[in-house]
């Protein structure tokens, strides 16, 4: 895997509508629409954006045209689409915004997807930026310091949208089955600070490029996406990321460093597992009583998931590639950290391998002893992602961190509670979660927290070892699990997220693109973001 781009994507600017009439006009004008009891309505302000003759568009075009509206059903929802056409040349794309009380960032991301997916083959998008949109984004809870601007939050959720929309997997394409698309976007607007507009998108770039990074390597195929090529993908995309430094533990290691999970699981494979680690210091960090709060990353690496001997059905294997999804979107959001200046310490660990059922692998009935000690019995070898995450939380307590997150592709019982958009978490600490649910939010992911239900930590009690890696069949699987892994984070304050259903796309829709979807990786890093302009109290120790 010589480059770790395996995909393209749009570019956006910040810029004017001049550098859309040169060299070439052909050009999709993409305008917000807001949904109101009168039928669809243009936002205040359009009126003040200036078109070049070149573009052949009058201003009167801007505002939605009510018959047409009408007659195609088109309403001003989020993320609806009225696409008006006259020849060859220029298109105006009316991007639904819904009701103005309920606009949101993401909102808007949605709103640029929907103009990209619309524009087809026009060359190049524009989004026009009314200032009286903006103005109506909220500002956050009181409690909480403000967030950032409300331009630059408009314009890096604006690029978000418009480069995942874009978002195609192409390495092994001979041409693009899904058709063309725009080449660029710009967003203009004529009441807004250029600069603070360009600011949002230098960071919507940095943000959606950690999640297409996550996204390639989760849409690798299983076979070329080993764990020794996972750890240079790694290696090569952490490069760029200033104070970022990755340690690979080999087998060798990984035995010295009694991490018995991990191990276990990849007996079976005739690849050899790798452990990474890599850590970011930031140049201007923040401090909570004289120490600089430090957040630990685990995510779930599993290259394939077979099953092991207790072998998935033929049916049950065909997406497995997508296993590694939480050790994808951790050293996806650490890459961020230094390109966006956050300023929290942060450790992302990743203990990644395949589960296969070879003649060494590991035995229903086998136990294993996990890095901090404690034993586990296998009684089923599918059940390996929290083998595999039970040494990287006790790695990553050993660190000393102030909250410890997890990411990971876990339970098909989360599937089945929430579907396919939204992730289960389960947290140790009501801090913690409140601070996640509001990152998630705002990075437009969606998470429900479910309860750690102390009654059934009996359901892992085992005969022969301190615990099993299994509960009680068809009951609070996902529940179980989680309470499997609060037994390594040693009271530190901690959250977990079942992304088994998100992680992946069965079809392409709004910011996804069919297959890996790089969730959590925007979560994570507005959680970071966060705790950079207001940390948590420092943990007692």
């Amino acid at each position: 895997m010589p480059d770790w781009r395996r995909s393209t994507r749009i570019d956006v600017t910040a810029g004017d509508l001049r550098s859309l009439v040169s060299p070439n006009p052909a050009v999709a004008l993409g305008v917000p629409a807001l949904q109101s009891d009168d039928g669809p309505q243009s936002p205040p302000g359009l009126s003040t954006v200036a078109l070049p003759g070149e573009l052949g568009i009058d201003g009167s075009q801007l505002a939605v045209p009510g018959r047409l509206a009408s007659l195609r059903g088109f309403a001003g929802k989020a993320g609806e689409t009225l696409v008006v056409t006259e020849g060859d040349g220029p298109i105006v794309v009316h991007v639904g915004c819904g009701r103005i009380e309920a606009l949101t960032t993401d909102v808007l991301r949605r709103a640029a997807a929907a103009l990209v997916r619309a524009a087809g083959r026009r060359g190049r998008a524009c989004f026009v930026l009314p200032a009286s949109l903006v103005a109506a984004l909220p500002t956050g809870p009181a409690e909480h310091p403000p967030l950032p601007p409300p331009a630059r939050r408009a314009s890096q959720a604006l690029t978000e949208g418009a480069v995942l929309a874009s978002y195609r997997y192409t390495a092994y394409r001979s041409h693009d089955e899904d058709g063309g698309q725009i080449e660029a976007m710009v967003i203009v607007s004529a009441d807004l600070e250029p600069e603070i507009l360009a600011e949002g998108v230098r960071r919507g770039e940095v943000v959606a490029d950690a999640v297409c990074f996550a996204r390639d390597l989760v849409n690798e195929p299983p076979s070329s996406m080993t764990p020794r090529v996972l750890a240079a993908a790694a290696q090569d995309y952490l490069a760029d990321g200033a104070g970022v430094q990755l340690e690979v533990w080999d087998e060798d290691r990984i035995r010295s460093e009694r991490l018995g999970g991990l191990l276990g699981v990849a007996r079976g494979s005739a690849e050899p597992p790798r452990l990474l680690i890599a850590c970011y210091e930031p140049a201007d960090p923040v401090e909570v009583s004289g120490r600089v709060p430090h957040v630990a990353l685990v995510g779930k690496g599993i290259t394939f998931d077979s099953g092991g001997l207790s072998l998935k059905t033929p049916d049950g294997m065909v997406t497995m590639k997508t296993d590694m999804s939480g050790a994808a979107a951790v050293m996806a959001a650490v890459g961020a950290c230094g390109r966006l200046g956050v300023r929290v310490r942060v450790t992302a660990i990743a203990p990644v391998t395949e589960n296969m059922p070879g003649g060494r692998a590991q035995k229903p009935g086998d136990v294993l002893t996990i890095r901090n000690g404690r034993t586990i019995e296998v009684l089923n070898t599918d059940a390996e992602g929290r083998l595999v995450l039970a040494d990287g939380l006790s790695l990553a307590v050993e660190r000393d961190p102030d909250v410890v997150l997890d990411l990971a592709t876990l339970t098909g019982a989360a599937v089945v509670a929430l579907g396919r958009t939204i992730a289960g978490v389960f947290a140790n600490d009501d801090a913690v979660l409140s601070r996640l649910q509001q990152a998630a939010d705002q990075a437009g992911e969606r998470i429900w927290a479910l309860p750690l239900a102390q009654e059934y930590v009996p359901d892992i009690d085992s005969d022969v070892a301190d615990m099993k890696n299994v509960g009680k069949a068809g009951q609070a699987g996902s529940i179980v699990a989680a309470l499997l892994l609060e037994q390594f984070v040693a009271g530190v304050p901690w959250a977990h997220l079942d992304i088994a259903g998100p992680a992946r796309s069965d079809e392409s829709t709004g910011v996804l693109t069919k297959g890996g979807t790089g969730f959590g990786v925007r979560t994570v890093v507005e959680f970071l973001e966060r705790l950079s302009s207001d940390p948590l109290p420092a943990r007692q120790r």
